[in-house]
């Protein structure tokens, strides 16, 4: 079965993406009807001015470790925004939740939703949950549960679950897990999803939404036709 392209955010979020890498990103995301181009926040601006209203536009926000200051990851959502940004993928500080700080956990990402649609545009937050880091949990279910709720709490629009650059990708299963504690919540999904059969998997879990740097090959099945992007 195809592969909606509209399900599918091509990104690419390497260290040394340059602007005709962003170029290309964007004309490919045009072409195929992508739902996003996701790229590092310093191309935002030349990112919406090459997709317009054709795409959105997402970026990165506290990527991949979240461990940025609470002012700074609003600034940086703030300015993702007002440069033109559409979507943001945000990291939380995951070291408060496992500290018990569970307060100042959904603080900080409540904080960034407010920052991020201070202008009254329509961004859509999502909140990363990287499952990877829940694994050696005696609780790890209830953990990965409880934190998805507290996303639901920030205000966001989406739990995703992976970074591409934790310690695992996502598993079907670490939907079903997800749904069951926040079953309203949009779920996207990011991390080695790089062919259809693997897609499908994850659309049939109930996800809305794929981060991928290989979306050429999820749609076309041509394994030939990816970017070699992160994701």
């Amino acid at each position: 079965m195809p592969i909606p392209a509209h399900t599918l955010d091509f990104a690419n979020h390497h260290a040394d993406a340059t602007p005709d890498d962003i170029r290309t990103l964007c004309a490919q995301v045009v072409e195929y009807g992508f739902h996003t181009a996701f790229i590092n926040p310093v191309y935002v601006p030349l990112a919406k001015s090459l997709v317009g209203t054709r795409a959105k536009v997402g970026c990165v926000i506290s990527f991949p470790l979240g461990g940025d200051a609470t002012s700074v990851k609003m600034a940086a959502a703030n300015r993702a925004v007002s440069d033109g940004a559409d979507e943001l993928d945000v990291v939380p500080n995951l070291g408060l939740y496992l500290s018990g700080d569970k307060q100042g956990f959904l603080k900080d990402m409540a904080d960034v939703v407010e920052s991020a649609r201070i202008f009254g545009k329509p961004v859509v937050v999502k909140f990363i949950l990287d499952p990877g880091y829940f694994d050696a949990l005696p609780n790890k279910k209830e953990a990965m549960q409880e934190v998805a709720q507290f996303i639901q709490q920030s205000g966001a629009d989406f739990v995703k679950i992976g970074s591409g650059m934790g310690p695992r990708g996502p598993s079907p299963e670490d939907v079903v897990t997800i749904k069951e504690s926040v079953p309203d919540m949009k779920i996207k999904v990011a991390g080695g999803i790089d062919t259809q059969q693997k897609a499908q998997k994850f659309i049939d879990a109930g996800v809305a939404r794929i981060g991928t740097s290989h979306a050429i090959a999820i749609v076309t099945g041509n394994t030939k036709g990816t970017s070699g992007t992160a994701e």
